[in-house]
């Protein structure tokens, strides 16, 4: 569950991007050229990232802070509180809803550098260093996403008589995806964690950016036109963290 507070906020020059130290976990602010407004969310860790127009001042994202830190702690305390029990790791199974797929890890042990590879079709080899173990499973699950992910959005590109540049495929904690004024299409491995049809409509979502970097009216036109059932499927994926498992971001 990721929580969400919009405002509206006067944009000013100067600084771009800096965190600031909390006491449980880095808050963060990402300007946005597509930013219209000073946005922050919580996620289901409890993890802040404030979003903000180009050139917003330091002192600007202090005073919304400022104005909207009950909100935040009320959620953040929200979060704590709806924390699902804490998952065993290694996972035995790896459960892929994406495509469709269901991993058993076998933990091999051994020394050196940890890598997880998959051995047959539904079996991974988790080896090495255990202090490495959920890197390499991470590592294992960017390019899993490549895999599933890049033919899907080449195939979707075609459909929709779309062009992008390239894909980037990244571990987010509060996007999941975006789409760069050069064409660079970015999305969330744990898009792997998705239904089919929630994946499919990311997908179709950020190839609707190359037309129109915004959410305006004929935006959602262009994503409607390609998935029907957007509405739906966005409320799904705004929900769709309760469906990553725990060491995909755990420490």
């Amino acid at each position: 569950m990721v929580g969400y507070l919009n405002m509206s906020d006067s944009a000013t020059r100067q600084l771009t991007l800096w965190s600031a130290d909390d006491a449980v976990d880095p808050w963060t602010i990402r300007e946005s050229p597509r930013a219209r407004r000073l946005s922050v969310r919580v996620s289901r860790t409890g993890r802040v990232e404030v979003v903000v127009p180009p050139r917003t001042s330091q002192r600007t994202v202090a005073r919304f802070l400022d104005q909207h830190r009950q909100w935040i702690e009320e959620r953040r305390a929200e979060m704590a509180r709806n924390a699902a029990p804490a998952e065993p790791f290694p996972p035995p199974f790896i459960e892929l809803a994406g495509c469709n797929e269901r991993w058993r890890v076998h933990v091999a042990g051994g020394n050196g550098r940890a890598r997880a590879q998959s051995l047959a079709p539904g079996l991974i080899e988790l080896s090495g260093n255990p202090g490495g173990a959920r890197l390499a499973l991470r590592r294992w699950l960017i390019a899993k996403a490549y895999e599933v992910l890049e033919p899907l959005l080449a195939q979707a590109s075609r459909e929709m008589g779309t062009d992008y540049k390239r894909l980037s495929i990244r571990r987010q904690r509060t996007r999941w995806g975006s789409c760069s004024a050069r064409g660079t299409i970015s999305l969330n491995c744990t898009a792997l964690f998705q239904r089919p049809q929630v994946a499919r409509y990311l997908l179709i979502h950020e190839l609707a950016h190359t037309r129109h970097m915004n959410h305006s009216a004929k935006f959602w036109n262009c994503v409607a036109r390609y998935c029907e059932d957007y509405k739906r499927l966005d409320r799904e994926l705004r929900e769709g963290w309760r469906r990553v498992p725990q060491w995909v971001f755990e420490r």
